[in-house]
């Protein structure tokens, strides 16, 4: 997947890839929907940071949840 091109597809694709790394209980609350192209250096940083790891205390769970959540079309 090219990410390097901000498009609907790969907000969708990075939401979900998010979602299922981080195991997230609530999934519906971050559906793809919510996200737009605004914000999508950001959305890549986050998407990059989240897959580099392989576990993720709590409260860096929290801290991404929260930046997901300002991340959302208002």
């Amino acid at each position: 997947m090219n990410l390097t091109e901000p498009s609907t597809e790969n907000v969708i694709y990075m939401i979900d890839m998010i979602k299922d790394k981080l195991r997230m209980v609530n999934a519906d609350a971050m559906k793809p929907e919510h996200f737009d192209t605004e914000q999508y250096e950001d959305l890549v940083y986050l998407y990059e940071m989240v897959m580099k790891r392989d576990a993720f205390s709590p409260s860096e769970m929290q801290a991404i949840v929260s930046e997901l959540g300002s991340l959302r079309k208002s």
